[in-house]
């Protein structure tokens, strides 16, 4: 081999390693780059990923609090939704209760920017703003304060116009009281919700509008409305009766019902004080509720029990003709007073003498009743009594009704002052409803408030007296109208009868000498009746010719009341001879 090609040789070899140097260098940058590359590819995958999972994330929750309802809007939720209540009319449709929408002012307090301008702000538009309780809860930092229920649309208005931000309105349902005060122990009142709480309102909750609006089933559906057997122009003029007897006699309480003979039907009734249902509680300057006006929730012509004095001789004397013990022509001594252990009974207006069955009802004996309840018998008159619903709980819609009050044992004591009317107290409107049965031919009638015909009276009537014994008791009622210390009930063509009591006022369980509780018990036209009127009065300082008794405070009512109302009931006057007579025997 030349020594060129030698040298080329050496050269090729010395070469060869630099190539393949530079070729694995190659190579390996190649790898390096690729490996940042998918590194770098990861990394974005990755990045990409999360991106999409944040999103995701931040989508649904735009969702889901989209779907949502905001905080205030579920606390509202968990309120039970003002729903919507039955209008109440009268007998002949006159509007007495319905439904209002209104709106109702709460705040987010969360969302409150200036508590201090707010208060400002809704105190201007809100009369009696509580300044300290609203500025508390617009700083309380809670998500949902109510502020002020039921306001008008024109404070709604001048509120939206403040743009408050955290404020706003709920629409609801308030119930409307046309007739303010007129009808208020009968028709009763709802709360903030709607719920009915006392009356016919509370009634009409019992069968079973409460259950529909748990259900949500009352919401905005336009329901029958409910007629009640009230006469709103007869219930108008009793309750003014009643208010000006109260007033002129300065009296602590008074109240009258006129009851339908032959239906049961409560035409009207009123007691007083009373409220406005529309207003059902008032507060004081200080804030706090005032108890004096809250005393008008209580109905005394149902939900209170009183002696009611001579007029539950009525019930004696009935009791004696229906056990064929006496009859009007029967004759009982009054001569002295009756001596029972150590009690002496008297007569207020004694006669001393004996007294025919009328005289004994015209001039009130105590000492010829008790004899006759003696005649009768204590179980028989015990009997007797419950038979008439006196001594029971009387079935009505009202809630509001009392239990009467009895000895737990009748003894002849019991027995004796019963009889005349002390020692045993009934409410006035079961009086009433007990009174009819003297009058219609016997048959008791369970009182009612809602509308109620001919043929539905009849199945719930029972026969408790004989039509001749109802056809004594309207000669005796009727005689102590014309004659007796019924005249100052008497209207002129209307023939009013009935019986008056004065009691003694029961004070802290004792009988009070100087306060009488009064009352009539009254009926017209009495040659064929069809109404009763009773009326009370409770504690009066004066009366009619300055006299406190019944037939001076009590029977005035009862005239006011018939003089007014019997040609509205549609009770045609007779007038000349005669006009009394014949009283008309079922």
């Amino acid at each position: 081999m030349t020594a060129l090609a030698s040298l080329q040789k050496r050269k090729s070899r010395r070469h060869l390693p630099m190539i393949g140097h530079r070729f694995a260098r190659r190579r390996t940058g190649q790898n390096r780059a690729f490996g940042r590359t998918r590194t770098t590819r990861r990394r974005l995958g990755i990045l990409l990923v999360c991106f999409l999972a944040a999103f995701l994330v931040i989508g649904l929750r735009l969702i889901e609090y989209g779907l949502a309802e905001p905080a205030s809007t579920k606390w509202l939720g968990t309120v039970s939704p003002a729903a919507s209540r039955p209008d109440i009319i009268d007998r002949h449709g006159k509007l007495l209760a319905t439904d209002l929408r209104l709106v109702s002012l709460y705040a987010e307090p969360r969302r409150i920017v200036d508590a201090d301008e707010v208060v400002e702000k809704l105190a201007a538009v809100i009369p009696n703003l509580d300044w300290q309780e609203t500025h508390r809860k617009l700083k309380s930092k809670t998500a949902f304060q109510w502020l002020r229920r039921h306001l008008t649309p024109r404070q709604q208005a001048k509120i939206l116009a403040f743009g408050l931000p955290g404020i706003g309105f709920r629409p609801e349902t308030g119930r409307l009281y046309p007739g303010g005060p007129t009808a208020s122990h009968i028709l009763g009142h709802v709360d903030i919700d709607n719920r009915g709480l006392a009356g016919m309102e509370r009634f009409i909750d019992r069968q079973g509008l409460a259950d529909l609006r748990a259900a949500g089933m009352t919401n905005d559906v336009q329901l029958e409305p409910v007629r009640l057997s009230i006469d709103l122009r007869v219930q108008n003029i009793v309750r003014i009766a009643v208010e000006r007897a109260m007033t002129n006699y300065q009296a602590q309480a008074a109240g009258a019902v006129v009851l339908d003979v032959h239906s049961g039907e409560v035409l009207a009734m009123a007691s007083l004080p009373d409220y406005d249902p529309n207003q059902p509680t008032r507060l004081t300057s200080d804030g706090k509720i005032d108890k004096v006006y809250k005393e008008g929730w209580f109905n005394r012509m149902s939900n209170a029990t009183f002696e009611m004095g001579s007029t539950i001789k009525s019930f004696t004397l009935a009791m004696g003709l229906d056990a064929g013990k006496i009859n009007l022509d029967s004759v009982i001594d009054a001569t002295h007073p009756l001596r029972l252990g150590r009690f002496t009974i008297k007569d207020f207006h004694g006669r001393n003498r004996p007294l025919t069955v009328p005289e004994v009802f015209r001039y009130s004996s105590n000492i010829a009743t008790v004899r006759i309840a003696e005649m009768v018998g204590i179980d028989a008159h015990q009997e007797f009594f419950t038979r008439l619903g006196l001594l029971t709980r009387m079935e009505t819609e009202l809630p509001e009704v009392a239990i009467p009050v009895q000895p737990s044992v009748w003894k002849r004591i019991n027995a004796a002052t019963i009889s005349y009317g002390h020692g045993m107290a009934t409410t006035p409107l079961q009086t009433a409803v007990a009174a009819a049965a003297l009058l219609n031919g016997g048959k008791l009638i369970p009182p009612t408030f809602l509308a109620r015909d001919g043929d539905e009276a009849s199945i719930l009537t029972a026969q408790v007296l004989s039509p001749q014994t109802s056809a004594d008791m309207r000669y005796l009622f009727n005689l102590n109208g014309v004659t007796g210390s019924g005249r100052n009930a008497q209207v002129p063509g209307f023939h009013v009868g009935g019986k008056t009591g004065t009691a003694d006022k029961v004070v802290n369980g004792k009988y009070a000498r100087d306060l009488n509780f009064n009352a009539f018990l009254g009926g017209f036209p009495m040659h064929e009746p069809r109404y009763i009127v009773l009326s009370i009065i409770d504690a009066p300082l004066s009366g009619e010719q300055g006299r406190r008794l019944a037939a001076f405070t009590a029977a005035p009512i009862v005239k006011e009341i018939v003089s007014r109302a019997a040609p509205l009931l549609g009770v045609q006057p007779v007038f000349g001879p005669g006009a009394h007579e014949p009283l008309v025997a079922y």
